[in-house]
């Protein structure tokens, strides 16, 4: 099964993505991870990544098209694959179509963007052994501290309310087009990613029939 798994940052994407990898057997091809595999193997399309990072832009999608085309050419994608973080814009959807891929099934994980600000904005990390804490749904003892190792917790630039925000401006303006791209395709299956792990994993489940 060829699975596309989009929605909004912080919807819990890289989380349902690495359980369907494991119940189905097929890679999750994350875009981030794709790109620093290719600039590690120092490939053409590599180099050409890392250039553009190096110099402070962002990947061209003819760049981040051809990485994945050869990602996809790979052995363990034979029966499937679940690509997570790509396409984010429609132009990207049309080149992959373009390339002759074939998409079974898009899952959007659907979450409002005030719970995405209070799950983002909530989230804590300790400063040395990277523990994950939230100060709602997970918070450690005193708040404060790492109840692992003691150290202190930290609140990532990114996870900041205002830079959620922009992050779910951005969604909204460059990827949400998607879900009227693949609906008109009759791909599209938008499971609630509200609640806890495992009930939108069992909604995930019942969307792709397994």
């Amino acid at each position: 099964m060829n699975i596309i798994l989009f929605g909004p940052p912080g919807a819990g994407k890289g989380t349902q993505a690495e359980i369907i990898s494991d119940e189905l057997g097929i890679p999750q091809l994350s875009t981030g991870a794709m790109l620093r595999a290719a600039m590690k193997a120092g490939t053409e399309l590599g180099l050409a990544a890392k250039a553009a990072i190096d110099e402070g832009s962002l990947v061209s999608d003819e760049v981040v098209i051809g990485i994945i085309r050869e990602r996809l050419a790979e052995s363990d994608c034979a029966n499937g694959f679940i690509l997570d973080g790509f396409p984010r814009t429609v132009p990207q959807a049309e080149a992959l179509e373009k390339m002759g891929v074939r998409i079974d099934c898009v899952l959007d994980i659907a979450v409002p963007d005030e719970a995405i600000v209070e799950r983002m904005s909530g989230r804590r990390l300790c400063s040395a052994c990277g523990a994950s804490y939230h100060v709602k749904y997970n918070p450690s003892a005193d708040g404060v501290t790492c109840d692992r190792c003691g150290a202190k917790l930290i609140h990532r630039e990114d996870d900041k309310p205002e830079v959620v925000l922009h992050r779910l401006g951005v969604y909204h303006a460059e990827t949400e087009p998607l879900i009227g791209y693949y609906t008109n395709k009759g791909l599209l299956k938008a499971v609630d990613g509200c609640g806890a792990p495992a009930e939108v994993t069992a909604l995930v489940r019942e969307a792709l029939g397994i």
